[in-house]
C-alpha cells in the first residue's frame, strides 16, 4: 500500500520561505510522475508543479515558477521536496502530495501553508 507523509508546512510572512516534504512509503510503481497540489478555501485543487520519476521532466504552474523548486531525493526513502521562495497570501492553501501512475493517484493527508502579516 503506497503511503505519503507530508510535512512543512507552516504559517510565513509575505516574502518569507518554506520547505515541503514528502515521504513516500511502499513504492513498486515502474513508471510514475509526482508532485504537489494546493487548494485554497473555496476553491479547486491546482496542481503546482510536477516532476517525472527519472526527475527529468519538471513542470510548474505559471504563478509559481521563478519561486518555487520540485526535487526528487531517491538516496534513502523517496522523498518529494517543494521549496517555496517568495511566497505571497495567493500561495496560502492546503498543501498536498501527489503520486501519478496511469490513471491511478494516491495522495498524502495535507499540510497547511498560511502567509499572512
Amino acid at each position: 500500500q503506497l503511503q505519503l507523509v507530508e510535512s512543512g508546512g507552516g504559517l510565513v510572512q509575505p516574502g518569507g520561505s518554506l520547505k515541503l516534504s514528502c515521504i513516500v512509503s511502499g513504492f513498486t510503481l515502474d513508471h510514475y510522475a509526482m508532485g504537489w497540489f494546493r487548494q485554497a478555501p473555496g476553491k479547486e485543487r491546482e496542481g503546482v508543479s510536477c516532476i517525472s520519476s527519472g526527475g527529468g521532466v519538471v513542470h510548474y504552474k505559471d504563478s509559481v515558477k521563478g519561486r518555487f523548486t520540485i526535487s526528487a531525493d531517491k538516496s534513502k526513502d523517496d522523498t518529494i521536496n517543494l521549496q517555496m521562495n517568495s511566497l505571497k497570501p495567493d500561495d496560502t492553501g492546503v498543501y498536498y502530495c501527489n503520486v501519478k501512475s496511469g490513471s491511478i493517484d494516491y495522495w498524502g493527508q495535507g499540510t497547511q501553508v498560511t502567509v499572512s502579516s
